[in-house]
Protein backbone atom coordinates (compact mmCIF):
# COMPACT_ATOMS: atom_id res chain seq x y z
CA UNK A 1 0.00 0.00 0.00
CA UNK A 2 1.18 3.48 -0.59
CA UNK A 3 2.47 4.82 2.57
CA UNK A 4 0.34 7.80 3.35
CA UNK A 5 2.89 10.22 2.19
CA UNK A 6 5.96 8.36 1.39
CA UNK A 7 5.05 7.90 -2.11
CA UNK A 8 2.74 10.70 -1.72
CA UNK A 9 5.28 13.11 -2.91
CA UNK A 10 3.67 12.40 -6.03
CA UNK A 11 0.22 13.55 -5.50
CA UNK A 12 1.07 16.74 -4.38
CA UNK A 13 1.24 18.59 -1.48
CA UNK A 14 0.89 21.46 0.71
CA UNK A 15 2.84 22.61 3.64
CA UNK A 16 3.13 19.86 6.15
CA UNK A 17 1.36 16.88 7.53
CA UNK A 18 1.79 14.17 10.08
CA UNK A 19 0.23 11.34 8.12
CA UNK A 20 1.90 8.32 6.61
CA UNK A 21 3.63 8.53 3.27
CA UNK A 22 0.55 8.27 1.12
CA UNK A 23 -2.34 9.19 3.33
CA UNK A 24 -5.89 9.70 2.18
CA UNK A 25 -8.45 11.43 4.33
CA UNK A 26 -11.63 9.61 5.27
CA UNK A 27 -13.64 12.00 3.14
CA UNK A 28 -11.90 10.73 0.05
CA UNK A 29 -14.12 7.79 -0.87
CA UNK A 30 -15.76 5.39 1.49
CA UNK A 31 -13.82 2.43 0.20
CA UNK A 32 -10.57 4.15 -0.62
CA UNK A 33 -8.93 5.40 2.51
CA UNK A 34 -5.56 4.17 3.61
CA UNK A 35 -2.34 5.08 5.19
CA UNK A 36 1.30 4.18 5.20
CA UNK A 37 4.73 5.31 5.79
CA UNK A 38 8.33 5.03 4.88
CA UNK A 39 11.46 6.69 3.79
CA UNK A 40 13.32 6.23 0.60
CA UNK A 41 16.35 5.61 -1.44
CA UNK A 42 17.50 5.89 -5.00
CA UNK A 43 20.44 4.11 -6.55
CA UNK A 44 21.84 4.94 -9.95
CA UNK A 45 22.25 1.31 -10.98
CA UNK A 46 18.57 0.42 -10.81
CA UNK A 47 18.68 -1.11 -7.33
CA UNK A 48 15.31 -0.57 -5.60
CA UNK A 49 15.25 2.37 -3.18
CA UNK A 50 14.54 1.98 0.51
CA UNK A 51 10.99 1.41 1.60
CA UNK A 52 8.96 -1.60 2.66
CA UNK A 53 11.47 -4.12 3.96
CA UNK A 54 14.14 -2.34 1.95
CA UNK A 55 15.08 -4.01 -1.33
CA UNK A 56 14.08 -7.43 0.04
CA UNK A 57 10.27 -7.10 0.06
CA UNK A 58 8.58 -10.33 -1.03
CA UNK A 59 6.16 -11.03 -3.91
CA UNK A 60 3.18 -11.27 -1.54
CA UNK A 61 3.83 -7.90 0.09
CA UNK A 62 2.77 -4.39 -0.67
CA UNK A 63 5.82 -2.32 -1.62
CA UNK A 64 6.45 1.36 -1.08
CA UNK A 65 9.54 3.25 -2.30
CA UNK A 66 10.79 6.81 -1.93
CA UNK A 67 13.63 8.85 -3.36
CA UNK A 68 16.75 8.93 -1.23
CA UNK A 69 18.31 12.20 -0.16
CA UNK A 70 20.95 12.83 -2.82
CA UNK A 71 22.71 15.95 -1.51
CA UNK A 72 21.07 18.04 -4.25
CA UNK A 73 17.63 18.51 -2.69
CA UNK A 74 16.04 15.23 -3.77
CA UNK A 75 14.45 12.86 -1.29
CA UNK A 76 13.00 15.45 1.10
CA UNK A 77 9.36 14.65 0.37
CA UNK A 78 8.48 11.44 2.18
CA UNK A 79 4.91 12.08 3.23
CA UNK A 80 1.81 13.57 1.66
CA UNK A 81 -1.86 13.63 2.55
CA UNK A 82 -4.57 13.74 -0.09
CA UNK A 83 -8.01 15.16 0.73
CA UNK A 84 -10.54 13.97 -1.83
CA UNK A 85 -13.27 16.31 -0.64
CA UNK A 86 -11.24 19.38 -1.58
CA UNK A 87 -8.99 17.64 -4.13
CA UNK A 88 -5.93 19.03 -2.35
CA UNK A 89 -2.62 17.77 -0.99
CA UNK A 90 -0.51 18.43 2.04
CA UNK A 91 3.21 17.76 1.74
CA UNK A 92 5.60 17.35 4.63
CA UNK A 93 9.25 18.40 5.00
CA UNK A 94 9.29 21.19 2.39
CA UNK A 95 10.04 24.72 3.62
CA UNK A 96 8.33 27.84 2.27
CA UNK A 97 5.70 26.02 0.23
CA UNK A 98 2.78 27.91 1.78
CA UNK A 99 0.59 27.30 4.78
CA UNK A 100 -2.29 25.69 2.89
CA UNK A 101 -2.63 22.48 0.88
CA UNK A 102 -1.57 22.40 -2.76
CA UNK A 103 -4.41 22.97 -5.19
CA UNK A 104 -5.11 22.03 -8.79
CA UNK A 105 -3.42 24.49 -11.15
CA UNK A 106 -5.97 26.82 -12.77
CA UNK A 107 -6.42 26.05 -16.46
CA UNK A 108 -3.78 23.33 -16.37
CA UNK A 109 -4.81 20.70 -13.87
CA UNK A 110 -3.74 17.46 -15.55
CA UNK A 111 -0.89 16.13 -17.65
CA UNK A 112 -1.14 12.96 -19.75
CA UNK A 113 -4.06 11.89 -17.59
CA UNK A 114 -2.28 12.46 -14.26
CA UNK A 115 -3.30 15.14 -11.75
CA UNK A 116 -1.28 18.35 -11.35
CA UNK A 117 -1.08 20.43 -8.17
CA UNK A 118 0.64 23.69 -7.25
CA UNK A 119 1.47 25.47 -4.02
CA UNK A 120 -0.95 28.36 -3.61
CA UNK A 121 -0.02 31.56 -5.44
CA UNK A 122 1.34 32.73 -8.77
CA UNK A 123 5.13 33.05 -9.14
CA UNK A 124 6.59 36.35 -10.31
CA UNK A 125 9.69 36.86 -12.48
CA UNK A 126 11.90 36.08 -9.47
CA UNK A 127 10.19 32.69 -9.11
CA UNK A 128 8.71 33.73 -5.77
CA UNK A 129 5.05 32.98 -5.11
CA UNK A 130 3.25 36.24 -4.31
CA UNK A 131 0.70 34.67 -2.01
CA UNK A 132 2.68 35.09 1.17
CA UNK A 133 2.41 33.70 4.66
CA UNK A 134 1.84 36.34 7.34
CA UNK A 135 4.09 36.62 10.40
CA UNK A 136 1.52 36.48 13.23
CA UNK A 137 3.57 38.73 15.51
CA UNK A 138 4.57 41.52 13.14
CA UNK A 139 2.09 41.21 10.29
CA UNK A 140 4.98 41.15 7.83
CA UNK A 141 4.63 38.98 4.75
CA UNK A 142 6.88 36.02 4.00
CA UNK A 143 7.16 35.15 0.30
CA UNK A 144 6.85 31.48 -0.63
CA UNK A 145 8.40 29.26 -3.29
CA UNK A 146 6.53 27.71 -6.20
CA UNK A 147 6.19 23.93 -5.79
CA UNK A 148 4.45 21.59 -8.24
CA UNK A 149 3.34 17.99 -7.98
CA UNK A 150 2.19 15.18 -10.25
CA UNK A 151 0.01 12.41 -8.89
CA UNK A 152 -0.87 9.16 -10.62
CA UNK A 153 -3.25 6.48 -9.38
CA UNK A 154 -4.14 3.11 -10.87
CA UNK A 155 -7.49 2.55 -12.53
CA UNK A 156 -7.69 -0.78 -10.65
CA UNK A 157 -8.19 -1.47 -6.96
CA UNK A 158 -7.19 -4.25 -4.59
CA UNK A 159 -8.31 -5.11 -1.08
CA UNK A 160 -5.49 -5.06 1.48
CA UNK A 161 -6.16 -5.72 5.17
CA UNK A 162 -9.85 -5.13 4.56
CA UNK A 163 -9.36 -1.81 2.79
CA UNK A 164 -9.99 -1.16 -0.88
CA UNK A 165 -6.99 0.69 -2.29
CA UNK A 166 -5.51 1.60 -5.68
CA UNK A 167 -3.33 -1.20 -7.00
CA UNK A 168 -0.53 1.31 -7.54
CA UNK A 169 0.29 5.01 -7.16
CA UNK A 170 3.11 7.46 -7.68
CA UNK A 171 3.81 11.07 -6.77
CA UNK A 172 6.49 13.58 -7.73
CA UNK A 173 7.17 16.99 -6.12
CA UNK A 174 9.63 19.50 -7.60
CA UNK A 175 10.28 23.25 -7.66
CA UNK A 176 11.84 25.68 -10.12
CA UNK A 177 12.37 28.38 -7.50
CA UNK A 178 16.06 27.62 -6.99
CA UNK A 179 19.06 28.08 -9.26
CA UNK A 180 19.76 24.45 -8.50
CA UNK A 181 17.54 21.37 -8.63
CA UNK A 182 15.82 22.48 -5.45
CA UNK A 183 14.02 20.37 -2.87
CA UNK A 184 11.46 17.70 -3.61
CA UNK A 185 11.04 13.96 -3.89
CA UNK A 186 9.20 11.08 -5.49
CA UNK A 187 7.28 8.07 -4.17
CA UNK A 188 5.70 5.04 -5.77
CA UNK A 189 3.97 1.94 -4.45
CA UNK A 190 2.19 -1.29 -5.15
CA UNK A 191 -0.69 -2.39 -2.93
CA UNK A 192 -0.98 -6.14 -2.57
CA UNK A 193 1.31 -8.75 -4.08
CA UNK A 194 2.15 -10.00 -7.55
CA UNK A 195 1.95 -13.31 -9.41
CA UNK A 196 4.66 -13.34 -12.05
CA UNK A 197 4.37 -15.77 -14.99
CA UNK A 198 7.02 -18.49 -15.14
CA UNK A 199 7.42 -18.14 -18.89
CA UNK A 200 6.29 -16.11 -21.86
CA UNK A 201 6.51 -12.40 -22.54
CA UNK A 202 4.23 -9.43 -21.96
CA UNK A 203 3.93 -5.85 -23.12
CA UNK A 204 2.57 -2.94 -21.09
CA UNK A 205 1.63 0.50 -22.44
CA UNK A 206 0.45 3.82 -21.07
CA UNK A 207 1.23 7.48 -20.52
CA UNK A 208 4.27 9.17 -19.03
CA UNK A 209 4.41 12.61 -17.36
CA UNK A 210 7.27 14.42 -15.69
CA UNK A 211 8.88 17.66 -14.59
CA UNK A 212 12.21 19.20 -15.56
CA UNK A 213 14.18 21.38 -13.13
CA UNK A 214 17.60 22.91 -13.60
CA UNK A 215 21.02 23.38 -12.01
CA UNK A 216 22.53 26.69 -13.10
CA UNK A 217 19.15 28.31 -13.74
CA UNK A 218 15.70 28.52 -12.21
CA UNK A 219 12.43 27.47 -13.77
CA UNK A 220 10.35 24.34 -14.23
CA UNK A 221 9.01 22.58 -17.31
CA UNK A 222 6.62 19.67 -17.81
CA UNK A 223 7.08 16.69 -20.12
CA UNK A 224 4.81 14.00 -21.54
CA UNK A 225 5.27 10.90 -23.65
CA UNK A 226 4.01 7.46 -24.58
CA UNK A 227 5.68 4.60 -22.75
CA UNK A 228 5.82 0.90 -23.61
CA UNK A 229 7.54 -1.74 -21.50
CA UNK A 230 8.09 -5.39 -22.45
CA UNK A 231 9.13 -8.15 -20.05
CA UNK A 232 10.58 -11.58 -20.87
CA UNK A 233 9.56 -13.72 -17.89
CA UNK A 234 11.76 -16.65 -18.93
CA UNK A 235 15.15 -15.21 -19.87
CA UNK A 236 17.81 -14.15 -19.06
CA UNK A 237 18.66 -17.09 -16.80
CA UNK A 238 20.40 -14.80 -14.32
CA UNK A 239 17.42 -12.45 -14.13
CA UNK A 240 14.62 -11.64 -16.53
CA UNK A 241 15.01 -9.03 -19.23
CA UNK A 242 13.10 -5.76 -19.51
CA UNK A 243 13.03 -3.38 -22.44
CA UNK A 244 11.16 -0.14 -22.89
CA UNK A 245 10.79 3.07 -24.86
CA UNK A 246 9.38 6.50 -24.08
CA UNK A 247 8.58 8.31 -27.31
CA UNK A 248 6.35 11.05 -28.73
CA UNK A 249 7.76 13.27 -26.01
CA UNK A 250 6.62 16.86 -25.61
CA UNK A 251 7.81 19.69 -23.36
CA UNK A 252 5.66 22.46 -21.83
CA UNK A 253 6.40 25.55 -19.79
CA UNK A 254 5.12 25.83 -16.22
CA UNK A 255 1.78 27.18 -17.46
CA UNK A 256 1.19 24.33 -19.91
CA UNK A 257 2.23 26.09 -23.11
CA UNK A 258 4.04 23.74 -25.54
CA UNK A 259 7.70 24.52 -26.27
CA UNK A 260 9.20 24.27 -29.74
CA UNK A 261 11.56 21.32 -30.17
CA UNK A 262 14.46 20.91 -32.59
CA UNK A 263 16.08 23.37 -34.95
CA UNK A 264 19.82 23.04 -34.35
CA UNK A 265 22.46 22.04 -31.84
CA UNK A 266 21.38 24.78 -29.42
CA UNK A 267 17.68 23.95 -29.52
CA UNK A 268 15.67 21.96 -27.01
CA UNK A 269 15.07 18.37 -28.10
CA UNK A 270 13.16 15.45 -26.59
CA UNK A 271 14.32 12.29 -28.38
CA UNK A 272 13.10 8.78 -27.68
CA UNK A 273 14.32 7.30 -24.40
CA UNK A 274 15.37 3.65 -24.65
CA UNK A 275 15.86 1.21 -21.77
CA UNK A 276 19.20 -0.60 -21.72
CA UNK A 277 18.55 -4.35 -21.98
CA UNK A 278 20.47 -6.81 -19.82
CA UNK A 279 20.04 -9.58 -17.23
CA UNK A 280 18.80 -8.93 -13.73
CA UNK A 281 16.26 -6.19 -14.52
CA UNK A 282 13.36 -8.01 -12.80
CA UNK A 283 13.28 -9.28 -9.23
CA UNK A 284 11.12 -12.10 -7.89
CA UNK A 285 8.98 -9.59 -5.98
CA UNK A 286 8.03 -7.80 -9.21
CA UNK A 287 10.40 -4.85 -8.95
CA UNK A 288 12.16 -3.72 -12.10
CA UNK A 289 15.11 -1.39 -12.46
CA UNK A 290 17.85 -0.40 -14.84
CA UNK A 291 19.29 2.39 -16.93
CA UNK A 292 18.05 4.26 -19.97
CA UNK A 293 19.25 6.98 -22.32
CA UNK A 294 18.46 9.00 -25.42
CA UNK A 295 20.60 10.15 -28.32
CA UNK A 296 20.51 13.10 -30.67
CA UNK A 297 22.04 13.82 -34.07
CA UNK A 298 24.16 16.97 -34.27
CA UNK A 299 24.29 19.29 -37.26
CA UNK A 300 27.60 17.73 -38.35
CA UNK A 301 25.96 14.29 -38.44
CA UNK A 302 27.56 12.98 -35.26
CA UNK A 303 25.40 11.08 -32.79
CA UNK A 304 25.82 11.72 -29.07
CA UNK A 305 24.19 10.59 -25.85
CA UNK A 306 21.83 13.38 -24.83
CA UNK A 307 20.11 12.11 -21.67
CA UNK A 308 20.92 9.27 -19.30
CA UNK A 309 19.51 7.99 -16.06
CA UNK A 310 17.57 5.29 -14.26
CA UNK A 311 14.13 3.70 -14.33
CA UNK A 312 12.48 1.97 -11.37
CA UNK A 313 9.14 0.22 -11.10
CA UNK A 314 6.93 -2.46 -9.57
CA UNK A 315 4.74 -5.00 -11.37
CA UNK A 316 1.39 -5.63 -9.66
CA UNK A 317 -1.49 -8.09 -9.57
CA UNK A 318 -1.39 -10.96 -12.06
CA UNK A 319 1.31 -9.08 -13.94
CA UNK A 320 -1.39 -6.65 -15.08
CA UNK A 321 0.26 -3.28 -14.55
CA UNK A 322 3.51 -1.51 -13.68
CA UNK A 323 4.01 1.69 -11.72
CA UNK A 324 7.35 3.43 -11.94
CA UNK A 325 9.63 6.44 -11.94
CA UNK A 326 12.24 7.70 -14.41
CA UNK A 327 15.06 10.12 -13.52
CA UNK A 328 17.33 11.43 -16.29
CA UNK A 329 19.96 14.18 -16.53
CA UNK A 330 21.18 16.15 -19.53
CA UNK A 331 23.00 19.32 -20.52
CA UNK A 332 20.42 21.85 -21.68
CA UNK A 333 21.50 22.90 -25.19
CA UNK A 334 19.72 26.26 -24.87
CA UNK A 335 22.05 27.55 -22.18
CA UNK A 336 25.69 27.48 -21.12
CA UNK A 337 26.55 25.56 -17.94
CA UNK A 338 22.96 24.51 -17.24
CA UNK A 339 21.93 20.91 -16.62
CA UNK A 340 18.37 19.60 -16.58
CA UNK A 341 16.95 16.84 -14.42
CA UNK A 342 13.72 15.22 -15.52
CA UNK A 343 11.69 13.15 -13.07
CA UNK A 344 8.71 11.36 -14.55
CA UNK A 345 6.16 8.80 -13.49
CA UNK A 346 4.02 6.22 -15.24
CA UNK A 347 1.40 3.53 -14.75
CA UNK A 348 1.24 1.12 -17.68
CA UNK A 349 -1.24 -1.68 -18.33
CA UNK A 350 -1.09 -5.03 -20.07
Amino acid sequence: MIRPLSIAALLLLTACGDGQPFEFSEEEVTEEDEEEEETGGFDGDGTPPEGTEGPTAGPDESIFRTEAEDGEGGGFVTEVIYNAASDSFTVDNIAFDGDRPYQRQDGFDSLAGYALYASVGTPDDDLVVRDPVIDPRTGETVDQFDYRAIYGVSRDQVRVDGKLEPRSRFAIVRTGSYRSYGFGGFLYERNGGVELPQNGQAVFAGDYAGMRVFAGAGGLEYTTGDIEIAVDFEDFNSGEGVRGVIDNRQVFDSNGNPLTLGGGDEALVAPTLIFDVGPGALRDNGEIGGTLSSRRVLEDGKVEIYESGTYLGIIGGEAEEIVGIVVIDSDDPRFDDVTARETGGFIVYR
